[in-house]
């Protein structure tokens, strides 16, 4: 039997929500339906985030009406608070994401509270969930570098994701927010943290700012990781580096286990045309480097 990963498509959500010009819903949700079609079964849908924040988010509500039920498919969506569970759920959520940070500095400057302040803060959604059945998925921030306090030690990663996982969260994802992190410092955090937290309940959430987005997700695989977050076309920027990427890239994600013989339950060549639809859209080239090389193969066949 092959052995098998699960991509958690982020585009739709991380990767969009960072865009200066304001996305229509009727583009989000065909985006999700081209995702589904190339064989992606968890997308992460949209945030339930105040519109004062995150206005290219202010369409929640509409997206999560508009999306088709797929046998199998699983859509998930932020909510920071209980106030966002609150109208996520009544929109139809049936599976939420938290967030927390392993820098301190980091979570005062990205919601005005300290890391045991912000866990606070997620009780009362946990409970809330549990009592309406809505899954609950977690993700810690800043896990291998922060922007402004440096490197992050793997024992403090592995508190906070210990902390989300006995709370409730079925799964963890680590996050390497600004892209700086090489396989050595990945196989550390994941020793650490999987002393705190099951292997099977952590995922990888790399950002590719230095190109070693790859590179780090086979340590991770190597560490017994099977869940990987990617954002089709490389959607989404890193506000924390200029002019840099941010998300690995779905088509680069896919493409190398294609290689490696492990399965994802996706394909390739529907995925870099969605790739190609979307940026099109967004009036760009793809940043994936694998649609890259695909479309140039395309051309000259």
């Amino acid at each position: 039997m092959r052995d098998r990963v699960r991509i958690v498509e982020v585009g739709p959500r991380d990767g969009l929500q960072n865009e200066k010009q304001i996305i229509p819903t009727a583009i989000k949700l065909e985006l999700i339906e081209r995702l589904i079609g190339c064989g992606i079964q968890n997308i992460e849908a949209t945030a339930f985030v105040s519109p004062k924040w995150v206005p290219q988010m202010a369409d929640h509500s509409a997206v999560m009406r508009g999306l088709k039920k797929h046998d199998g498919v699983c859509y998930s969506v932020l909510t920071p608070n209980l106030q966002g569970f609150e109208a996520a759920a009544e929109a139809g959520a049936k599976e939420v994401a938290i967030f927390a940070a392993a820098s301190e500095t980091f979570s005062h400057k990205n919601i005005n509270a300290g890391i045991a302040q912000s866990l606070e803060r997620f009780a009362p959604v946990i409970e809330a969930a549990r009592k309406t059945g809505v899954k609950i998925r977690g993700y810690v921030s800043c896990v291998l570098g922060c922007p402004y306090e440096g490197d992050i030690a793997p024992q403090t990663v592995a508190h906070v994701a210990k902390d989300l996982y006995d709370m409730g969260c079925y799964e963890i994802s680590l996050g390497d927010t600004i892209g700086v992190g090489v396989p050595d410092n990945v196989r550390r955090l994941i020793e650490a943290v999987a002393s705190e937290v099951p292997v099977p309940a952590l995922a990888g959430h790399f950002h590719d700012t230095y190109g070693m987005a790859v590179a780090n997700i086979v340590a991770a695989h190597t560490m017994g990781l099977r869940v990987f977050d990617s954002s089709v076309s490389g959607l989404g920027g890193c506000p924390y580096a200029a002019g840099a990427s941010g998300n690995v890239a779905t088509e680069d994600v896919v493409w190398l286990f294609d290689r490696m013989g492990i399965e994802t339950g996706i394909e390739l060549d529907k995925l870099v045309d969605c790739a190609v639809w979307i940026s099109s859209r967004l009036d760009r080239q793809p940043a994936s480097r694998v649609a890259q090389a695909i479309i140039a193969t395309r051309k000259r066949n």
